[in-house]
């Protein structure tokens, strides 16, 4: 593990870097040393989620300027240690591009949000466990869809609707197959501690790599989540750090 120290200009947050996720680990180790993230932006905060930064190009940024793009020129693989690293408050995870163009789900090069998000009752993770159940189920279905691409298009210009009704009804039960191979998607009971306790943003899990967590200066990241901001969720006075390593 490596320890991390962001100062900010409301104060400091200590990081610690896991060893689960070694290139995210060793990449944000990299930049750091390199000074990469020094005198950037907090650039984008919305209360009660997270606060993000590391955007190289919101240095010296003037107001009103769009930021969220900048970054190195590659991309950093998911590594989704999940459920074990999940998404509590106070969690480093990496941004990412969405899903429609990022279906591999890789990071970004240097962009992260540290979470707060809010505690949630049990009945709402209830809710949101079915909803995970519908997205596996969404997914797998997409996948083989995608599998069939050839056959569908093939279907679609014979005009045969009775063709695609009957394989669309084979790739729903096989979905269900996979999808009941695989087992119900539930949060453990960590999760539901935390997420009842602490609080964060389950619905974030296995969706981005979370790979790191705050050790101390959660009432740092409270502060700058709860800033005034732009309708760009841009603090609307700056908000820049410094990132040093303390251990490594």
């Amino acid at each position: 593990m490596a320890d991390i120290k962001i100062s900010t200009t409301l104060g400091d947050i200590f990081v610690r870097l896991y060893d689960e996720t070694p290139k995210h680990r060793d990449n944000f180790i990299k930049l750091a040393k390199e000074g990469y993230f020094d005198g950037t932006l907090f650039h984008r905060v919305i209360k009660d989620f997270m606060i993000q930064g590391g955007d190289p190009d919101s240095k010296g940024a003037p107001a009103g300027k769009n930021l969220g793009t900048g970054g190195p020129d590659y991309t950093i693989p998911a590594e989704f240690v999940y459920p074990q690293l999940f998404h509590k408050r106070g969690a480093l995870s990496a941004a990412r591009l969405g899903d429609e163009v990022n279906p591999e789900r890789e990071s970004s090069g240097s962009q992260f949000y540290i979470v707060w998000g809010k505690t949630y009752k049990k009945s709402e993770l209830q809710q949101m466990e079915r909803q995970m159940e519908m997205q596996q189920e969404q997914t797998i279905f997409n996948q083989l869809a995608r599998e069939n691409r050839d056959k569908i298009m093939e279907l679609r210009r014979n005009r045969d609707r009775a063709g695609l009704q009957e394989l669309q009804d084979e790739l729903v039960a096989e979905t269900k197959a996979i999808s009941m191979e695989k087992g119900k998607p539930t949060f453990t009971d960590e999760q539901r501690e935390a997420y009842t306790t602490i609080g964060g943003t389950p619905f974030l899990d296995n969706q981005y790599t979370v790979f790191g967590e705050v050790t101390e200066g959660l009432d740092v990241v409270e502060k700058i989540q709860a800033c005034e901001t732009s309708r760009a969720d841009r603090p609307v006075e700056d908000i820049s750090m410094t990132v040093e390593i303390v251990e490594e």
